[in-house]
């Protein structure tokens, strides 16, 4: 596990752009796993700034989004499909057919659509890069508290903490979704390298958790522990709760000394 400490979230916006532009350039068929979330604005308008740029070249990227919400069109301005359109998709030359994202709109078989979903994961070759925000009680994705770590790609509830985190998202009397489509702990696990951001001083005690903490289904990204390659990139804030901070920064010192690539 590597920890980057950031003095603030525009710090981490753009080492986290840096790292992943440095991915596409290195395999131009990267296969991406895709976040979404106020946290994930930034990245992608470094990304679309790389690309508006020329240096940066999506046409043959494959990517692969976490979750969305059961019941939402992809054309609702919350849905997770409007979401990845107005910050990134529309703004760079992605090939449409490389773009998967649950469908919300599903209304039976749930199972098999899941299923369907892993089976296109594994048809593309697998997760490069796995890009994960993290929620106050620690969930990645919409795994929340008690979700198995061999979880699959499924329906979940969602829970009260993070009805209430939404809200904010929908209009007065909007009915908000209780369930969405996700990729389980297990699916992430498999992606050859997790990338989890995290700013802000609500997610603080989450980070902590999750990273210092003992590996639980009550902090889904607690699992990451279990992952041979997951970068944390954190700023000051979300950092505020570590008790190791000074070692992360010599670990840190050294892999820029010792294997730079993974920092660029």
């Amino acid at each position: 596990m590597l920890v980057i400490l950031k003095r603030d979230a525009g710090e981490v916006s753009h080492q986290a752009a840096q790292l992943i532009a440095g991915a596409v350039r290195r395999k131009p068929s990267l296969v991406l796993g895709l976040a979404t979330g106020s946290t994930m604005i930034g990245i992608y308008q470094q990304l679309v700034r790389l690309h508006r740029e020329g240096s940066l070249d999506f046409s043959q990227v494959v990517t692969f989004n976490l979750d969305e919400y059961l019941g939402l069109a992809p054309a609702h301005p919350q849905s997770f499909h409007h979401f990845m359109h107005e910050h990134l998709f529309a703004h760079v030359n992605i090939n449409p057919r490389n773009i998967h994202i649950p469908d919300g709109t599903i209304h039976e078989n749930y199972d098999q659509y899941c299923a369907s979903y892993e089976q296109s994961i594994r048809a593309a070759g697998g997760i490069d890069i796995q890009l994960l925000g993290i929620g106050r009680n620690g969930h990645i994705g919409f795994n929340e508290p008690t979700s198995s770590i061999a979880s699959r790609t499924r329906l979940k509830v969602l829970s009260k903490e993070t009805l209430d985190d939404n809200s904010k998202s929908f209009a007065p009397g909007e009915e908000r979704p209780r369930c969405a489509i996700t990729m389980g702990i297990g699916s992430i696990l498999d992606a050859r390298k997790v990338l989890l951001i995290a700013t802000g001083a609500s997610k603080a005690a989450a980070v902590a958790k999750s990273i210092e903490g003992p590996i639980t289904s009550a902090v889904s990204a607690s699992a990451l522990q279990l992952h041979p390659d997951v970068t944390f990139l954190v700023d000051d804030e979300a950092a505020s709760q570590l008790t190791q901070r000074d070692y992360y920064l010599r670990v840190l010192e050294m892999t820029a000394l010792l294997t730079p690539d993974r920092l660029s």
